[in-house]
């Protein structure tokens, strides 16, 4: 969960002539699939599909993951560019400490992910639905890991495994300042 605070504003109303005075809004915010399908739901395209998205659209995400109760939809229109940075920091963390090998072989899916195809990897690996709740990037991360483990062993050929031994010894030479 990320807490924000929205700044305090002076604001000047046209119609009214008048100063309005905004007060500190604290805000808390979840990068979870509930998030994802409430957008989508919205929008009718995927989130995280390579499609831009406009500056309504990024707004309307925030206000998707917004957990605290009864805030003014004017909030909204005042986050700083700080807001956006600690927002946009939570969303792309990683949340976990699990790391993959990238193998080169391994081929990328061109399917566009969206929260149904999560919620179907979700029922077809019995991750239980409270887990929808998780940070977006940690329940991606348990659903990859419960294909990687379901899958049969990848044989790997010797000239692969010592091709990638012999970059990693490189690797941890260099960054240790060894020769050996």
């Amino acid at each position: 969960m990320l807490i924000i605070t929205v700044p305090a504003a002076e604001l000047w109303d046209e119609i009214h002539e008048e100063f309005i005075y905004t007060k500190e809004q604290t805000l808390q915010l979840e990068h979870s699939l509930v998030s994802l399908s409430k957008w989508e739901s919205k929008w009718n395209k995927a989130f995280l599909g390579r499609q831009e998205k406009t500056e309504e659209e990024i707004l309307d995400y925030v206000r998707c993951m917004t957990l605290t109760q009864n805030v003014d939809p004017k909030v909204y229109t005042r986050l700083s560019a700080d807001n956006y940075s600690q927002i946009n920091a939570y969303i792309e963390a990683p949340m976990t400490a699990t790391f993959f090998y990238d193998d080169k072989q391994s081929k990328r899916s061109r399917e566009t992910v969206t929260s149904e195809l999560i919620y179907y990897w979700m029922i077809s690996y019995n991750i239980p639905v409270e887990f929808q709740k998780w940070h977006l990037n940690r329940l991606l991360t348990l659903i990859r890991v419960c294909n990687v483990k379901n899958s049969p062993p990848n044989k790997t050929s010797k000239r692969e495994l010592m091709s990638r031994n012999t970059a990693l010894n490189a690797a941890r030479r260099k960054r240790l300042n060894s020769k050996g």
